[in-house]
């Protein structure tokens, strides 16, 4: 048996481990596991090519839980290890990366991840361990070994009467981490780490019914057995290339991921790339609702089968961030912070690959089948809108694929919208005017003008649409976007031809002091307008400008500074030539002339949604009086 003290600086490095990983403590399964996988898989290479003269056959690693012993086993078939080698590599090897890791980190090591950096794995054992064991056998031809630590710099190392190949590690369980001793505890995180690690992993055994013979008569009684409950799927969907995999086996594994997730996805996009970096997986795209913040943190991250985090902020573009699904790249680290990701060179360059194959994906599907696409736009469009607003890459190719829908539920590209409305939708100083509502019911009156002669409105009812047009704005010259309500229909499109009006100026300022003395509220700003006399007499306008800034404002970014704040400001559209503009001037009844403009402001309130409590009330009273 030999005896020894860790070569180390440090006189007792375990309580500093525990300290500074205790927020992550969980990881040990994780990284145990790990340890396991890569024995067996360096195994199987050395089979395979020919330097390992042993038989592979179906190795599984197993994880037991021994209650009463308050013991944690995790015991693995892979290539083992030799005295010489648990010396060098438990002792040596891990010790300088802890004593580098010490270095570093004494005065600030708030970094529960950084511990796998430093070839640290296996030491995070004891963070929840009082003493560890490792029994161990090479797949070469020596005696096993049996190494023993009970977290101070002491170890023994004997050997050991194992006769099979591979390693068991023996976890104590400390006092302070009884709880992973509770099989649903072990059974939950096997399942968020390992659950699709590349070697069949053991946890207990489950009991399977076996089927019914068909010759069994009425009375037969099912046979049951016991077989290992395997807890992960070793050959996940995203290991396979794409071409091995049906529509089916994407929505299989979609549920697989998330099981309690009752809607399927809409589409998938496979990723799948060796230069200049490894990476693959698969992303979905769920319905999406008009909440930016609600579907985060859906994608998962693995590193070589090893889930590491659902954060995957820097590693996949923002606006992705709403997707599903999982990317596993071996060049991301396993346990490094996100503030180091987001500086590292290889995941700025994963980052924009993503971003350029989800362009090319929605490009594919756009093209393959347009109608399918448009049937699925109102569910993804948040997703996409969001990302031509902050990646310039995906802005540049969103133009092939971007759908403007129209009130009528036809979708166009820009292109297309701009070829079919520049010859009615041009105002006299040659800007083409795309005119949109926002909410179909709320602004119909509106719609059904501008429809009536000739215009298409567009249907755009995201929150961050705003951000999106003034962009398109500024990106494509002579060419404005207007809400429908934001003026009346002659004025949103102005032509050459002017109507005249049927009161003098005389008569005009004459009307204006009228309304102003009998409408109060600063909200609105009278404006005379000589409009076609069959055009309704007063109408409410909200100014596109001032609408936009605090809508821009309320949604963040953009906007001008305090504008989301700012109250309501209306224009009220009177017409000049309607006859009941020429009734309230002549009238020389005060109270009947006051009673008519309340209710006309009252009924161009109605079609904008505008009025509401004690005003409505009022209204209805008058409504009534005025139909005596």
């Amino acid at each position: 048996m030999t005896t020894g003290k860790i070569n180390v600086s440090v006189e007792n490095i375990f309580p500093l481990i525990k300290k500074f990983l205790y927020s992550d403590h969980e990881i040990f399964l994780r990284e145990l596991v790990s340890n396991a996988t890569d024995a067996t898989l360096k195994l199987k290479h050395l089979a395979n090519i020919g330097e390992a003269k042993v038989e592979y056959g179906n190795p599984i690693i197993e994880v037991k839980i021994d209650k009463e012993g308050k013991k944690i086993h995790i015991i693995d078939q892979g290539l083992g290890m030799t005295a010489e080698e648990v010396e060098k590599y438990i002792n040596q090897v891990a010790f300088s990366g802890a004593e580098e890791f010490l270095e570093k980190y004494k005065d600030s090591a708030k970094d529960s991840g950084i511990i796998g950096h430093f070839g640290l794995g296996f030491y995070s054992a004891f963070m929840v361990a009082e003493k560890v064991e490792i029994i161990t056998k090479s797949y070469k031809d020596e005696p096993a070994a049996h190494w023993t630590c009970d977290g101070s710099p002491e170890f023994t190392l004997e050997p050991s009467d194992k006769n099979s190949r591979g390693t068991e590690i023996i976890l104590h369980i400390a006092e302070d981490s009884l709880e992973f001793l509770e099989e649903g505890k072990i059974s939950g995180l096997l399942e968020k780490y390992n659950k699709f690690m590349p070697i069949p992993i053991k946890f207990g055994t489950r009991t399977e019914t076996l089927p019914k013979p068909e010759d069994a008569p009425e009375d037969y009684v099912a046979e049951t057995v016991e077989v290992d409950n395997i807890i992960n799927n070793p050959n996940p969907a995203w290991t396979k290339q794409p071409t091995e995999l049906t529509d089916e086996d994407y929505k299989e594994f979609y549920r697989e991921l998330y099981p309690m997730q009752f809607e399927e996805p809409l589409f998938n996009i496979h990723l799948n790339v060796d230069y200049p970096f490894n990476l693959t997986g698969i992303l979905y795209f769920p319905k999406m609702t008009g909440d930016l913040q609600i579907q985060k943190d859906k994608i998962q991250l693995y590193q070589n089968q090893v889930f590491v985090t659902d954060n995957v902020e820097g590693i996949v573009p923002e606006f992705l961030t709403m997707l599903k699904g999982v990317i596993d790249s071996p060049d991301i680290p396993l346990n490094v912070s996100r503030s180091y990701l987001q500086a590292d060179g290889a995941v700025k360059k994963i980052s924009n690959y993503i971003t350029r194959k989800v362009a090319d994906k929605l490009k594919s599907l756009f093209t393959e089948n347009r109608e399918d696409f448009e049937q699925k736009w109102n569910d993804i469009k948040i997703v996409l809108e969001y990302g031509m607003l902050s990646e310039p890459k995906f802005y540049e190719k969103a133009g092939a694929f971007a759908l403007y829908p129209t009130v009528d539920e036809k979708y166009c590209t820009l292109e297309e919208l701009k070829e079919k409305t520049k010859d009615t939708q041009t105002d006299k100083s040659g800007n083409l005017v795309i005119l949109y509502a926002s909410n179909k019911d709320a602004q119909h009156s509106y719609i059904a003008e501008a429809q009536a002669k000739g215009y298409e409105v567009l249907l755009l009812d995201s929150p961050i649409i705003s951000h999106l047009i003034q962009k398109l704005e500024a990106d494509n010259e002579k060419l404005t976007f207007v809400r429908v309500d934001s003026d009346h229909i002659n004025n949103l499109i102005k032509k050459e031809e002017e109507t005249i009006s049927k009161l003098s100026d005389e008569e005009k300022e004459k009307l204006k002091t009228e309304l102003e003395g009998v409408i109060s509220d600063k909200k609105y700003s009278i404006q005379l307008e000589a409009l076609d006399s069959q055009s309704a007499p007063f109408v409410i306008t909200q100014p596109e400008f001032l609408r936009r800034m605090k809508e821009m404002s309320q949604t963040g970014g953009g906007g001008m500074f305090g504008m989301g704040n700012m109250p309501e400001m209306y224009n009220l559209v009177v017409n000049t030539n309607h006859e009941l503009a020429s009734n309230i001037l002549n009238s020389t009844d005060k109270s009947h002339q006051e009673a008519v403009v309340k209710q006309a402001l009252d009924l161009a309130k109605l079609s904008q949604n505008l009025l509401k409590g004690e005003e409505l009330t009022a209204f209805v009273k008058r409504s009534f009086e005025l139909i005596k």
